[in-house]
């Protein structure tokens, strides 16, 4: 989870009507969030095979509503599965992409993410080296894990689509290699050439989404 400080000026003209950035101490993020998704499934069914299991990289944004609801807007979602692709943008309006990607664990221990998005365009390099265990998290910290629930335009209104899971089990970890062009991609010119103002690692939690309200 890599996060940086961006001006809320910038961030506001991406956001869906009825949402405004969401600050901590006047201050907002742009994040870079590479992960797994592993054995993902529909309600209360068993994971989805091939399908459920899945990679995927996201640019997000913080943002708050006019109930005072906390969440996230996603500026870029690039996963490696169409079907996911096709569905989630039809189903609930997200900006997925359609992209290669490849998660490798090296024997030292560090972590490599790699997306390319098809057609010559953008790609993001990741080498993130896990540390130490968060025994207590900061508040900017909690703040930026905390999010239970994402915001997304469809069918002419925004929506907001809550996302259940317990608290992260962070670490803290170091960026080895960085090149990434999606947060630039997605408005963000020149952020990522400069050294993130958070950097923390997760062995994962068990998500639930939805409903949309």
């Amino acid at each position: 989870m890599l996060h940086w400080e961006v001006p809320a000026r910038d961030v506001a003209r991406f956001l869906p009507a009825g949402v405004q950035p969401d600050t901590f101490e006047r201050r907002t993020y742009v994040g870079l969030i590479p992960f797994r998704m592993v054995g993902a499934g529909l309600g209360a069914g068993p994971p989805v095979p091939f399908l459920g299991t899945f990679l995927e990289t996201n640019v997000r944004l913080y943002s708050v509503d006019e109930q005072g609801r906390r969440g996230i807007v996603f500026r870029s979602l690039d996963a490696d599965r169409l079907a996911v692709v096709l569905g989630a943008r039809l189903g609930l309006g997200l900006p997925y992409v359609w992209s290669r990607l490849t998660f490798t664990r090296g024997p030292d221990g560090a972590l490599a993410y790699a997306t390319r998005r098809r057609r010559r365009g953008p790609s993001s390099r990741l080498v993130l080296l896990p540390g130490s265990a968060v025994d207590r998290p900061t508040a900017l910290e909690e703040w930026l894990t905390g999010r239970w629930g994402l915001h997304t335009r469809l069918a002419g209104r925004t929506r907001y689509l809550t996302n259940e899971h317990e608290v992260w089990p962070l670490h803290r970890a170091e960026v080895v290699d960085l090149d990434d062009g999606l947060v630039a991609a997605a408005g963000f010119g020149g952020v990522t050439a400069r050294p993130p103002d958070s950097v923390l690692w997760s062995p994962g939690v068990r998500a639930a989404f939805g409903p949309t309200r």
